[in-house]
């Protein structure tokens, strides 16, 4: 399992709010993605405002991360007075460059996305 956590420390309670607002519009399709185990967003204590995402593999974090809606959670992240993203691994935690290794790599081929082992149709 791999986990993303992402904390948040709005300017202002009403941005705060906007961050959190801005990260709860990530949840329904994120769910959705092969592999997400969950995500999940609230307030913190004072200004902060938490998210989490847990992914059964580190393949599956990496699909997410490369993807074009990836860009839309950097876009909260960079609306934050404060803000720590924080990759957690079996045996490590990265940051913010584990975000720029994978997208320097490019994105997956859209015409082609990756099948699931349990994929009939492979």
């Amino acid at each position: 399992m791999v986990r993303l956590n992402v904390t948040l420390t709005g300017a202002s309670p009403r941005n705060a709010e906007s961050l959190l607002e801005g990260l709860q519009y990530q949840l329904p399709s994120t769910r959705l993605e092969n592999g997400c185990l969950g995500c999940s967003a609230w307030f913190g204590t004072d200004l902060t405002v938490r998210y989490l995402e847990d992914w059964a593999t580190e393949a599956d974090l990496q699909r997410r991360v490369q993807s074009e809606r990836f860009t839309t959670l950097l876009a909260v992240v960079e609306a934050a007075a404060d803000a720590e993203v924080q990759f957690d691994f079996v045996n490590q935690t990265r940051g913010l460059d584990y975000v720029v290794e994978l997208r320097e790599q490019g994105a997956p081929d859209p015409t082609h996305p990756p099948r699931s082992p349990s994929d009939p149709r492979r």
